[in-house]
């Protein structure tokens, strides 16, 4: 890695595609259209790794991901984010040349669809389910009853089911939480399915996060996962017990450019514009932005917590070490940090290579 001048985030292609593999499998097991999310790596190149396993139908967060996505070869995407009927014009253009699935919560822009839809156009209902972000709270059949008349209006429209994140999984306080988040959630959505499924005998339920979806065993009358952060993963899974340090596939690799003896500290270049400000609680009850990794007789060691990234500011980075690893560490030495949210810090950075040394251009962001 001498080639590294600045911040620079390495991604290691053989865990993503085993990850990717892992998930796969799974959604086969239990018999679950898989439509990973691809907000997290945001690049065609990581895109066509997903091809290998079979998967043609993927998820993204915006109208600007999905117009990229479709250039570059995909042709069933469903849009995960609320209606904005501020981009209909593009909207309707994207349904002109994919299948486009949309997502509702609201009659406003449930009126906005059925008035301007010129092309045919899948719809979910956004349903929460607990994480109280977007969606209607699922007692609410009045207003579900209420959006699905006014979607009878345009022929071109079709109601496809229900749609859930359950993103409250990612503050959960032990797995057994996720569990029974994971549970209730699939509680509401079959109760759901079950009042509408004579009326729409072809809907669907879907669900998309990734700490059940990596380690829950109950996806009873589940059709669809929607999962993304699983790909690359990152400190913030592996704190919830989702994954193993090793099914991490990014760091950020930093250059040093100061030491602070009488603070024990190392500087980095590699701020809040590279990792975002996403944190966890250290074990010593401080924020943690990020683990460290050294690199020692070749050998790579992940330091313990006891030496962490713990401040950040826009373009420096704090690491907090022990006098042990303070001596180890140089002026000059490149240092890894595991990040805390890699969907975060990829969407930071805009750029990615591998350890093969394979440069990967992301979505550009207008």
């Amino acid at each position: 890695m001498t080639e590294i001048t600045r911040p620079t985030l390495i991604i290691d292609k053989e865990v993503c595609l085993q990850n990717i593999e892992r998930m796969v499998k799974k959604a086969e097991n239990y018999n679950l259209r898989l439509r990973p999310h691809f907000k997290t790596h945001q690049a065609a190149k990581v895109g066509e790794w997903f091809k290998r396993f079979g998967i043609s139908q993927i998820t993204v967060s915006s109208v600007l991901m999905a117009e990229y996505f479709a250039s570059n070869g995909w042709n069933d995407i469903t849009l995960a984010f609320p209606l904005n009927i501020l981009e209909m014009s593009r909207i309707n253009r994207l349904a002109d040349s994919i299948k486009l699935n949309v997502l509702l919560e609201n009659r406003e822009a449930a009126e906005v669809l059925a008035g301007k839809a010129s092309n045919k156009i899948g719809v979910y209902l956004k349903i929460d389910t607990g994480y109280n972000r977007t969606g209607i709270p699922a007692g609410r059949t009045g207003r579900i009853d209420s959006i699905l008349d006014i979607l009878r209006k345009n022929s071109k429209l079709t109601f496809k089911g229900f749609l859930t994140h359950t993103g409250h999984t990612y503050t959960a306080l032990s797995t057994n939480e996720i569990f029974s988040s994971h549970f209730d959630a699939l509680l509401k959505l079959k109760k759901l399915k079950n009042r509408y499924h004579k009326e729409y005998p072809g809907m669907e339920l879907s669900m998309g996060d990734t700490p059940s979806a990596s380690i829950c065993g109950n996806f009873d009358g589940i059709d669809e996962l929607r999962p993304g952060n699983f790909v690359f993963y990152d400190l913030m899974q592996h704190n919830l017990g989702v994954c193993e340090i090793s099914d991490i596939a990014v760091k950020m690799v930093c250059p040093v450019v100061a030491k602070h003896v009488s603070r024990n500290e190392i500087v980095i270049y590699g701020g809040a514009v590279h990792f975002s400000k996403d944190t966890l609680q250290n074990t010593d009850g401080k924020q943690l932005y990020g683990r460290v990794i050294i690199s020692q007789d070749d050998e790579k060691i992940l330091l313990d917590t006891k030496n962490y990234l713990s401040r950040l500011s826009q373009e420096h980075g704090v690491i907090k070490v022990t006098p042990t690893h303070f001596k180890q560490i140089n002026v000059g030495d490149l240092v890894e940090i595991i990040p805390v949210h890699s969907c975060l810090t990829a969407n930071m950075m805009g750029h990615m290579i591998t350890t093969e040394g394979e440069f990967i251009e992301m979505m550009p962001k207008y």
